[in-house]
């Protein structure tokens, strides 16, 4: 649907027709204005009007419709077309999804898609008709504020993304015995999976702003290149973050299973303590269980404390010895 229409000029939304085609037109006609269209999931019906009213491409329009696009930046004859991805972060669940954005750039107009709940515009379009100066730069100043908006909550939720982090590195760290260690290697692959999401939608990003920051790209503004160039900047950034997470995701995985392999070492080596122990009294137990005539001790008086004293000293003597090199 259709969630917003509105008629720039000089810097400011000015009054207009409702219907987005005298829209247009009034807008060209002025010379130095421009239409933003808010579309949120349309209809193939309702952007096929839209489209035809703006000359898009089939290509571009068969994508917005589908959706489900990696982040580009494409040129054709009569607009540009922009794909960003923008990646919200939920706190009930500490999960990452993302959502997508279409961007549609001509000479007198924009037509901004949505797809998803995650990235509304609304509270874009507010802070950029609170600029005039940077409205003036007429349909290029929208494309700036969106992509400056989705960059910019980028590092928000790569920070949130690093408190996460740093709690799950507490618990797999923390001492034996204190904290859930059975699901620690599910959440770290659970964890891995959020971030390789955010990259899916943060790096494929860097080729188009790093073109915008370029000259020579139609429909966009000559002076807008420092504004694309500070974008950039913070897009680097933010896939920095990201990168350092995965990769500081990696390292504590492979701790987590060292830990593992070192806990059962000991516990092979208790067990194999406590059997070695077991296995003395057993074999002194099985001589004197077998049935020879000829064993003259089993007719002194002493012999049987003395069995026993002896498998205890030697049970006990193993005690000490696996004790001292650290098996028990």
């Amino acid at each position: 649907m259709i969630v917003d229409c509105g008629i720039y000029r000089d810097g400011r939304r000015t009054d207009g027709p409702a219907d987005f085609s005298d829209a247009l037109d009034e807008a060209r006609a002025s010379g130095d204005g421009f239409v933003w269209i808010g579309l949120h999931e349309p209809t193939e019906q309702e952007f096929g009007l839209v489209s035809s009213e703006f000359g898009l491409h089939p290509l571009a329009v068969e994508d917005a419709l589908r959706a489900h696009q990696r982040p580009k930046l494409e040129i054709y004859d009569d607009s540009l077309f922009v794909v960003v991805k923008p990646v919200v972060y939920e706190q009930e669940s500490d999960t990452v999804t993302t959502d997508e954005l279409m961007i549609f750039m001509g000479d007198s107009f924009v037509v901004t898609v949505r797809h998803g709940e995650g990235a509304p515009l609304a509270a874009v379009r507010r802070r950029l008709e609170a600029e005039p100066e940077v409205l003036r730069h007429g349909p290029t100043s929208v494309l700036y504020a969106v992509s400056d908006a989705v960059v910019d909550h980028y590092i928000e939720v790569a920070a949130e993304l690093q408190v996460d982090l740093e709690e799950l590195e507490a618990q797999v760290f923390a001492p034996s015995g204190t904290g859930d260690s059975k699901n620690t290697a599910a959440r770290i692959y659970t964890f891995k999976r959020q971030v390789l999401e955010f990259r899916r939608a943060s790096g494929p990003l860097a080729a188009p702003t790093a073109r915008l920051a370029s000259a020579g790209v139609p429909f966009v503004d000559k002076h807008s290149q420092p504004f694309f160039r500070d974008v950039n900047d913070h897009l680097t950034r933010a896939n920095e973050h990201v990168e350092g997470l995965d990769r500081l995701l990696s390292d504590i995985l492979a701790a987590h299973l060292a830990q593992m392999g070192v806990r059962q070492n000991d516990d092979m080596r208790k067990i194999s303590a406590w059997a070695a122990m077991a296995a003395v009294p057993t074999m002194v137990a099985g001589v004197y269980g077998m049935n020879f005539d000829h064993m003259p001790e089993l007719h002194w008086a002493w012999t049987y404390p003395a069995v026993v004293a002896l498998m205890g000293c030697a049970v006990f003597g193993l005690y000490r010895t696996f004790k001292h090199r650290g098996w028990l």
